[in-house]
């Protein structure tokens, strides 16, 4: 989103770099910079660009933050001193700038050690040490991570309770505390890894006005004059000790979930800070009566819960320690922490296995179960209601996870509650228990589960019994004033506060929390359906429980609903709109395949649903029904087969011959997908893979070997028209995650007939499909024939890419295409042109997750994209490589080594970089054939021939560039 033209005044997407800011500075000679709002990334390179004197030379003014006040925060030595300056205590710690050095320290704090480098972001780097070897490994990674190349060592804080504070400051010195944040897992857990509630429940009201006050010291210490910043505290839970951990002068993470929970633009109101207003000068667009210098009140309790990918890294280690590992988050809003706490485990949308409640697996020794309550991990609450299952009592649990003992006992009264209804039928259940459950926060899911009843029982005795939730309104004043933006949760208490009104409207169903394969490029397409309806006369209502988003900023639909994407909650939503009359319809084409799984159950729940029909979604997701439309429209693919059992799927690879491809239906990002070669792989395969989607078959498919990938957006309307936004071309070979492959449009290598038979294609399909709305198709090139990969009727995660390439919002079009508008009245005619060239990026996570093999697959591992444009390929290709922060060595050694197919391939490559100036090294038989071409090489042992081998120069730093 804040890429798009009409965002700014004038847009640059270009690398966060010295070189290509100080371009734009000299182009458009700004008077100023803000550099707090863009994360950790904005502030580094404001220091970078002062310190080459770039902000000099051009008069530009840093606003927010100064640089002063950007190294104070973040400069850990500088910050340690100026909190001792102000009669603060942090842990006792020292700055490394060598290995030396921090031997030297942590000699003085001791183990464990943390470990936390300086101008990272997510705790990128950091860790904590328990003994020498460990402190070391980590030592060497912190000052390699570390943009400045220094590390702090820290004594250890673990088991203390850790808090937040998110404030603002404006030049008057007027301080205000946005909200209180307080983390359910205790020091030594990165708070993006953390469980966390606002407002804080466990503090007393002299303990938090102490906070307050530290908070107050510290931003006014910093300097931080105009604007918000995120303050961390520690409190020993045995004397009430308090510590400072870290401020960031900036917006951070903890401020996107603050601004939700409170509905307090933090990031809006801090950048009018930044340009001199005073908070008491700035409106409330909430109550339209009370100004910002009015401290947020709030009613209830909300919780965010993170959502990790382990499933994508199995080699990780999935200890959660001060570098963050989550990818995405859900957040929820209830009355009580229970009913937050539940409707969070249902945001995260982790299928069975997030039922917490689910009969409990007693196949597990009280030692195992012992070791994930100890070490933290992700599936540690899930051991935790094991372990009150079998009756481990509060007191035992706080031993164990040094979780305060009023969160366990909330815990404990959901586990109490769960073994009541499990003793019961479900003809015994009563409407008092059943509200009971309701209140607690278990979904009709969960219910059902434990009474053993299908969802709609459940469902329908609520309805029978006029059991419904009631919306109440986030107004950040408790109701004490009128509330003008409707942003509502619900809840199982009296008093109705949504006040639907009777206008045609259209539900949008938002993507939920971000993970691996569905990001925010599927809530850019949420949001700018949302827009584009807005515009179109119809009254938006957006359903989704990400805190990470703009589609749930209260201000980019009419209506905001922060609920679980599941078909209860949803359906709880359009009920309450229903009741005011007016058309309710509901576009699930946008969020990903998050709303596409609700599809078939809201259609036949009497949803209207808008754009392609659910049945059509399906048969493009149906296997056996999508070859067979192939089949008939005379187009080719590869040969495919269906699976539900390990027989099965032996036999279709046996008529398909060896590689198959094997992916689980219905789901993104390639999840459970692999690339076999034999039998034993595949039996191995159906074992897990049944797990990924069991109500759907696996899907078999012959691999195409060694061919050219290409990806197609293109948006249909209901008379059969089709634009096509673009065809995509993939870097990357075949065989790996479209998601994860660099990627090039216009594209590069391919021939003009192959692009005319892509689009006849494209159209041919779309139109058999019945497509409104957006469609995506992958296609692969061989022996000169085009075959199609996939189709899906939906929105893709190149929309975005698509759309800033060409000028052309495509969401936008699409959204107005479902509510009835044709290609031609939106003015579309032709299929979209691009002039220059642009290439999309994968950014990879690698980094957090050592020991990991970073081959890519079929199973996309990638948690974000960059994108580079230039008038040609090799320039545009530069751009997104700076953009994703790899940069070549220019200089050292380059040690090449090939299989004898690649060595004529691998000639070029060594001639370029040997004149470059590169030493070039290789082993036997690869050096052997480079002499023999007249290229100068040194021959390097391979691991099993002698030493010092190529992995000694390797570790040694003594080769730059590995071919």
């Amino acid at each position: 989103i804040m890429t798009d033209p009409e965002m700014a005044d004038r847009t640059y997407i270009e690398p966060l770099t010295v070189e290509a800011v100080t371009k734009v500075i000299e182009k458009e000679r700004p008077d100023a910079i803000l550099p707090t709002v863009g994360g950790q990334t904005a502030l580094n390179l404001a220091v970078a660009l002062h310190e080459a004197g770039v902000l000099e030379e051009y008069g530009v003014t840093l606003i927010g933050a100064n640089v002063e006040a950007i190294k104070l925060g973040e400069d850990r030595l500088l910050f340690r001193d100026a909190m001792k300056e102000i009669g603060l205590g942090t842990p006792a710690s020292g700055l490394a700038r060598s290995a030396d050095e921090a031997m030297k320290i942590v000699k003085m704090t001791g183990f464990p050690a943390i470990i936390r480098p300086s101008f990272t972001m997510g705790g990128v780097g950091g860790g904590i040490a328990y003994n020498v070897e460990e402190f070391r490994e980590l030592v060497d990674r912190g000052l390699e991570m570390s943009p400045v190349h220094e590390i702090l060592i820290e004594e250890s804080v673990i088991g203390w309770k850790e808090f937040e504070l998110e404030v603002m400051r404006d030049v008057a010195d007027n301080f205000v505390v946005i909200c209180s944040i307080e983390n359910i897992d205790p020091m030594g857990v990165h708070t993006g890894d953390s469980i966390t509630v606002a407002p804080a429940l466990t503090l007393t009201d002299k303990e938090y006005q102490r906070m307050r006050d530290a908070a107050r010291r510290v931003i006014n210490k910093v300097g931080v004059e105009t604007g918000g910043s995120n303050i961390q505290f520690c409190v020993n839970p045995k004397d009430g000790r308090m510590l400072v951990i870290e401020m960031n002068p900036r917006v951070s993470r903890s401020s996107a979930l603050a601004s939700k929970a409170t509905g307090f633009p933090i990031a809006k109101i801090a950048a009018k800070l930044a340009l001199g207003y005073h908070l008491d000068e700035i409106p409330n667009d909430i109550t339209r009566l009370t100004p910002a210098s009015f401290e947020p009140t709030i009613d209830y309790v909300v919780t965010k819960i993170p959502r990790w990918n382990f499933e994508k890294f199995p080699q990780a280690d999935r200890t959660l320690t001060t570098q963050m590992k989550s990818v995405g988050e859900a957040m929820s809003i209830g009355r009580t922490f229970k009913e937050s706490f539940l409707k969070g485990v249902r945001s995260l949308e982790l299928g069975k296995s997030g039922l917490l409640l689910t009969q409990p697996q007693d196949d597990e020794d009280d030692a195992s179960l012992r070791k994930k309550l100890v070490v933290p991990n992700d599936r540690r609450m899930w051991a935790l209601f094991k372990a009150l299952e079998r009756g481990w009592t509060v007191e035992q649990l706080h031993e164990l996870t040094q979780i305060d003992p009023w969160f366990l006992e909330q815990f404990r009264q959901i586990s109490e509650l769960r073994r009541i209804a499990g003793m019961q039928e479900f003809r015994e259940l009563s409407t008092d228990f059943l509200r009971t459950l309701k209140r607690a926060g278990f979904g009709d899911g969960e219910i059902a589960a434990i009474y053993g009843v299908p969802e709609a029982s459940i469902r329908e005795r609520r309805i029978e019994e006029k059991l419904v939730p009631a919306f109440k309104r986030i107004d950040t004043c408790a109701a004490e004033f009128e509330s003008f933006t409707p942003y509502m949760y619900s809840t199982y208490e009296r008093g109705d506060e949504s006040n639907p009104n009777s206008k045609a409207k259209v539900i949008i169903l938002g993507s939920g929390p971000n993970r691996i394969g569905q990001g925010l490029e599927f809530d850019y397409c949420c949001c700018h359906a949302a827009f584009a309806l807005r515009d179109a006369g119809f009254e938006t209502v957006m359903i989704n429980c990400n805190p990470e988003t703009v589609s749930t900023d209260y201000d980019t639909t009419d209506r905001l609903y922060f609920e679980p994407l599941t078909f209860e909650d949803v359906m709880s939503v359009i009920d309450r709109e229903n009741t005011a009359g007016g058309d309710v319809s509901c576009l699930v084409q946008f969020g990903g395949q998050t709303p596409l799984k609700l599809s078939l159950a809201l259609q036949a729940a009497g949803v209207r649903i808008l754009g392609t029909s659910p049945d059509s979604i399906d048969l493009a997701e149906d296997r056996r029904r999508f070859a067979q439309l192939l089949w008939d429209l005379g187009i080719p693919q590869p040969a495919s087969g269906t699976a539900t059992s390990r027989e099965e799927a032996r036999e279709a690879a046996q008529k398909i011959g060896f590689p198959v491809v094997v992916r689980p239906s219905y789901v993104l990002g390639g999840r459970g997908m692999a690339i076999v070669y034999d039998m034993g792989t595949l039996d191995r395969y159906m074992t897990s893979a049944v797990d990924a989607s069991p109500e759907h078959p696996v899907l078999i498919d012959k691999f195409v070997e060694d061919a050219f990938e290409l990806d197609v957006d293109c948006v249909a309307d209901e008379t059969g028209a089709v634009v096509i936004g673009g065809i995509m071309e993939h870097i990357e070979e075949a065989g790996i995650h479209s998601g994860d492959s660099s990627c090039v449009v216009p594209p590069y290598l391919v021939a003009e007939r192959h692009l005319a038979t892509i689009r006849d294609y494209t159209r041919r399909i779309a139109r058999a499909l019945k497509v409104v709305g957006l469609m995506n198709a992958q296609y692969a090139i061989k022996d000169d024939v085009v075959y199609v990969l996939e189709v899906n009727p939906r929105a893709s995660r190149t929309v975005p890419y698509l759309s800033k390439a060409t000028g052309v919002p495509l969401a936008k079009m699409a959204a107005l295409v479902m509510a009835g508008k044709t290609l031609s009245q939106l003015g579309l005619e032709d299929d979209l042109e691009v002039s220059g060239v642009f290439v999309k990026t994968p950014v990879f996570p690698f980094v957090r997750f050592p020991g990991v093999d970073t081959i890519l697959g079929p199973e996309m591992k990638s948690t974000g994209e960059v994108m580079g444009g230039a008038t040609t390929f090799g320039a545009a290709f530069a751009k997104a490589q700076q953009s994703v922060g790899q940069r070549l060595p220019e200089k050292g050694t380059a040690f090449i080594s090939v299989n004898n197919d690649d060595k004529p391939n691998v000639l070029p490559i060594a001639r370029n970089l040997a004149e470059l100036g590169f030493q070039i090294v290789a082993t036997r038989g690869t050096a052997a054939y480079l002499r023999a071409h007249g290229i100068p090489v040194e021959v390097v042992f391979k691991v099993n021939e002698g030493r010092p081998n190529i992995v000694d120069h390797i570790l040694n730093n003594q080769v730059q560039i590995l071919v």
